[in-house]
């Protein structure tokens, strides 16, 4: 498949990357499971395929649940896509785990997975976590968080500070270049939004080029869920929503794709 177009849809052309430059996508695949109900790992790695991204984060992903055959997504989709996985579940009953993860076809490590705080008087919402990788990029090594935050205003309040706090971004090893990514399940006017966008930037509002805007729900995209924030030492050439007829039938948010360049140390 042409690593220049969107599976499915319109294009997505992609310039060639040198020093520095790489392309990160930002995915939630509703367990594989498409918009006409079908659970489909290679209907979501092809709309991968189609961006040529160097790095993609995932949310909602299955691993041994029983409403997905038992199948561990994470490993299923890096197989095939040539990419390894890194996956922290988030909720884990028995030999069921769901979560999120990071695959990358470049040298990386896991230096982080955990859980994200929730709401002591609501025990039974979601559980909700975070993963970090450290991902080599010629010689430099970006730092990437990928999360999943909840759905109650207060709830992802909570999940914003941990994330700003000595656990993830503000831990020492978390230096320059460092991008967070994820579903925050939150529009810019939300108290998480402006919180994270008090110390992050969203790529949103400065990439020198722009691809469409909302990425859920995907058949009639209305709301930006789905965010790529950057720190210093991170420039967003171009940010785009990826889609066309397959990401619309693949999952209920679109992916969205970001190309950024780090700058020389």
């Amino acid at each position: 498949m042409d690593q220049g177009a969107v599976a499915g849809g319109g294009a997505v052309l992609a310039p060639e990357r040198g020093v520095g430059r790489v392309r990160l996508l930002t995915y939630n695949i509703r367990h594989c499971r498409g918009t006409d109900g079908r659970v489909a790992p290679e209907r979501i790695a092809a709309v991968i395929a189609a961006t040529g991204a160097d790095i993609v984060a995932l949310q909602e992903v299955d691993v041994g649940r029983a409403r997905t055959d038992g199948l561990d997504q994470a490993d299923e989709l890096a197989r095939l896509l040539g990419m390894t996985p890194h996956f922290h579940p988030a909720l884990h009953i028995e030999e069921e785990r769901y979560g999120d993860a990071i695959l990358t076809r470049l040298p990386s490590r896991l230096r982080r997975a955990g859980p994200l705080p929730g709401l002591v008087r609501r025990p039974k919402l979601e559980p909700r976590g975070a993963l970090w990788a450290e991902i080599e990029i010629g010689a430099a090594r970006l730092q990437v968080l990928n999360t999943h935050l909840g759905l109650l205003g207060a709830e992802r309040i909570a999940q914003a500070e941990a994330l700003l706090g000595p656990d993830w971004l503000a831990d020492p090893a978390c230096r320059a270049p460092t991008v967070l990514v994820g579903d925050f399940n939150a529009t810019g006017w939300t108290r998480a939004y402006r919180r994270l966008a008090r110390h992050l930037t969203d790529a949103h509002r400065v990439a020198a080029r722009i691809e469409g805007r909302a990425s859920f729900p995907s058949r009639f995209p209305l709301l930006r869920l789905d965010r790529v924030f950057v720190g210093a030492g991170v420039t967003v050439e171009r940010l785009a929503v990826v889609d066309g007829p397959l990401p619309r039938r693949a999952s209920d948010h679109l992916p969205v794709l970001a190309d950024i360049r780090l700058s020389k140390s």
